[in-house]
């Protein structure tokens, strides 16, 4: 049968050890004058009885809560579980547990969110920007990760070298037209991405862009992205700026007969995990997150931890930026000059 009596508290250290509590107190928090030999008896006699020091208890005499708040921009995109995953071990690594708040891509319920986290007594917060808002006043530290020219960005993906990684890619296998697919002309991400793709063109390489937030406005919701007439047109490549948008692109391409990567390449952006696992399978560019996490998190940690932290203070890092990764898959293959032109339904040679 398993006890139901409580762990050890400080009364017991103490009554065993014969020293007050407040002395005990001193010990574990690292507070007060107590000798160096009494803190490693104290301490290990702490362990032996299996202390767990309480987290209501160091709050009340530290003045914080060990909690740290997440503010995600949209938890139904695949991409943020996985940014969630890696905010917590960084944090509980740290010491620190985690409240996560969802802005749910509206940028009046990204203040709520911020302000709930606050009513709740978090001693700081990493917040992903919905898309082109800017954190400003928050009554807490905060980290933020989004894009590097992003004002006030802790720290994130290299989103224009990961970019440039694409353009490379599609460049050494011969394409010379690409197509760039955003969902959103507004958002700071995805504008690095495209930027990064253009700066890493060869001279002879031509780059448009399709937004499809500007194309559902005049054709609604989901409407074709119309890539078998910009396929006659002599697009080679399909450079998506996020693995959602590529698999759109892939679906189309494939129900309208074109085979991917035969006659064409699809390109994405985040490495989700259904990625691997599509046909064909997808090249993609990966976000390292658990060092970014890893990054932001110490960072927020080290200026709570400052006495002269303030409130609304963005936190800054020794790292701002952290390079992509190219995943080269099965959706990019080699473009033959004169062969990977469809015009008139038909292959040119």
């Amino acid at each position: 049968m398993t006890s139901s009596r409580p762990g050890p508290n400080l009364s017991r250290i103490a009554t065993s050890l014969g020293v007050s509590i407040a002395t005990v107190s001193n010990a574990l928090s690292g507070k007060g004058r107590v000798s160096g030999q009494l803190v490693e008896r104290i301490r290990e006699h702490a362990a032996e009885l299996g202390y767990v020091p309480s987290q209501a208890g160091r709050a009340l005499r530290t003045g914080r809560s060990g909690v740290i708040g997440l503010v995600l921009p949209d938890i139904a995109n695949p991409l943020f579980p996985k940014i969630a995953q890696a905010i917590e071990f960084a944090a509980s690594a740290a010491g620190y547990g985690v409240l996560i708040a969802d802005s749910r891509g509206d940028a009046a319920t990204q203040v709520e969110a911020i302000n709930r986290l606050v009513e709740r007594g978090v001693d700081g917060m990493v917040v992903i920007p919905r898309r082109a808002t800017r954190i400003s006043s928050v009554a807490c530290p905060v980290a933020v990760i989004d894009t590097p020219s992003t004002p006030g960005n802790t720290v994130s993906a290299d989103h224009w070298q990961g970019g440039r990684e694409i353009a490379v890619h599609l460049a050494g296998l011969g394409h010379q037209r690409i197509l760039i697919i955003g969902n959103n002309r507004e958002s700071s991400v995805q504008n690095d991405r495209a930027g990064g793709i253009r700066a890493g063109l060869r001279p002879a390489m031509q780059a448009e862009t399709l937004w499809i937030d500007e194309l559902e406005r005049d054709g609604g919701s989901g409407c074709p992205l119309g890539l078998a007439e910009r396929v006659k047109q002599g697009f080679t490549a399909f450079a998506a700026l996020s693995d959602l948008q590529a698999l759109r692109a892939l679906t189309e391409l494939q129900q309208a007969g074109i085979n991917v990567p035969a006659d064409v390449s699809v390109t994405g952006f985040d490495d989700l995990i259904w990625s691997p696992v599509v046909t064909p399978s997808l090249t993609t560019v990966r976000m390292d997150m658990d060092r970014i996490a890893g990054i932001a998190v110490s960072a927020l940690a080290d200026t709570i931890g400052k006495s002269s932290a303030r409130e609304g203070m963005l936190v800054t890092a020794e790292i701002e930026r952290v390079a992509m990764q190219l995943i080269v898959r099965q959706s990019s293959g080699p473009c033959e000059p004169g062969i990977k032109n469809l015009r008139d339904g038909e292959h040119v040679r």
